[in-house]
């Protein structure tokens, strides 16, 4: 397990730069962490740094956001906190996301547990009590 720790906000651009170079050839990715753990935020950093042009939003209403990085690779950003039942995965056809090759970002994934990647590199956020960071994953494939 590696873990970086952010200790202000304004490091996070550092802290995604220095997270996608250790888990460089991974393009999927299941947040954990309770709630303001700073899931979201993280994963604007992320999105930003992979120069994705439009703006990041957390998509805790609309389920998933569709982003393009400056590669022009797509990026699929996921919220299932909303989720109530694993069938409405079913419904907007996961599997087109999940195992596409695409970068994958997935806030709350306990849900989806047995749907997820099996290459997916899990990622978990603590805050501690000084309101630093703490991220911790899997690192290289």
């Amino acid at each position: 397990m590696i873990s970086l720790e952010c200790k202000k906000i304004e490091n996070l651009p550092v802290s995604a730069k220095d997270f996608l170079r250790k888990t460089k050839g991974n393009k999927k990715f299941a947040f954990y962490g309770k709630m303001g753990a700073g899931k979201t935020t993280f994963i604007k950093a992320i999105c930003n740094e992979l120069g994705a042009k439009e703006t990041v939003n957390s998509p805790s209403f609309t389920l998933i956001n569709e982003y393009q990085a400056k590669s022009g690779e797509l990026i699929f950003h996921f919220d299932l906190y909303r989720i109530k039942e694993i069938e409405e995965l079913y419904d907007i056809g996961y599997e087109d996301y999940f195992y596409s090759n695409s970068y994958l970002f997935i806030e709350w994934p306990e849900l989806a547990e047995d749907l997820l990647p099996g290459d997916i590199c899990r990622v978990y956020l603590q805050e501690k009590e000084n309101g630093n960071r703490i991220i911790s994953f899997t690192g290289d494939k």
